[in-house]
């Protein structure tokens, strides 16, 4: 795996920003020369955070090892009392199995439903426990500790499993939350193929840019909930055609083991 960014590189960094700042208190009129340096040293720990999938602070694993036609079915912001069930019906029909990284409020609210994903044979990852999309990506360590944790203890809870694998809300994860993953001994999990279902309203759409990612060893991301189209939400609709085009096409959907994983996209 590749290398990332270390702690000391990212404290040198915030050194650097401090001493810019000192600088232009002690000599503002240097100002033209040090707002500069300042935004720069900054756009180094911003740009990681903001940028999905991306592996400057720490690995983030975007695909897995194999010599088969195989690729791994992950499915986000689950269980939802209506799609869950669509999906594992899908599932069970086309002999796939697949992780479904769930938010801990909603395995609470539906911890049937949460048994239900393990008990037909699928995995179970942590998506945080309340997925706050516009402030994860800027959690300091208590605050993104408590989502962590609180995603692993609500999963533990409902199936008494404690789950490994965690995905960032949006995929956006600071140095904060890779410190907590490598403090957790749990694995920061990306993708390879995505079709933005979460915000597309056409189903084809979807499909067509997951298809153009897929290869052996892809991880494919879907979500829960969605835009609707003919009385079903998007996702479920490019679900079901994905799953009879990798079936044409000859791959099968697995969970890979944790050897195999590796973070090239």
């Amino acid at each position: 795996m590749k290398k990332p960014f270390n702690n000391v590189l990212v404290i040198s960094i915030w050194t650097f920003s401090f001493a810019v700042l000192s600088l232009l208190f002690l000599m503002p009129g240097w100002w033209p020369f040090l707002v500069p340096m300042h935004l720069l040293g900054q756009g180094f720990v911003v740009y990681p955070t903001l940028r999905p999938n991306c592996d400057w602070f720490g690995v983030v694993i975007k695909s897995f090892r194999t010599d088969r036609k195989e690729v791994w079915l992950t499915i986000d912001d689950g269980p939802h009392p209506e799609n869950t069930p669509r999906i594992l019906e899908l599932l069970r029909r086309f002999d796939a199995r697949a992780t479904f990284f769930v938010i801990g409020e909603r395995v609470r609210a539906h911890p049937r439903l949460t048994r239900a994903i393990l008990e037909q044979g699928h995995t179970l990852g942590n998506h945080s426990a309340t997925h706050p999309t516009a402030l994860f990506w800027g959690l300091w360590k208590r605050a993104a500790a408590r989502e962590i944790d609180g995603g692993t203890a609500a999963v533990q809870e409902a199936t008494g499993i404690v789950p490994i694998w965690f995905r960032a809300p949006v995929g956006m994860a600071n140095f904060f939350v890779h410190q907590i993953i490598r403090e957790r001994r749990m694995k920061l999990i990306g993708w390879s193929a995505r079709g933005f279902d979460a915000v597309k309203r056409d189903a084809a759409t979807v499909v067509e840019k997951i298809l153009s990612g897929i290869r052996p060893g892809a991880i494919v991301l879907f979500h829960e909930g969605g835009s609707a189209e003919k009385g079903q939400t998007v996702s479920v609709l490019a679900i079901e055609t994905i799953l009879l085009r990798l079936q044409a096409e000859g791959y099968k959907c697995v969970v890979p083991e944790d050897h195999q994983l590796c973070n090239r996209a």
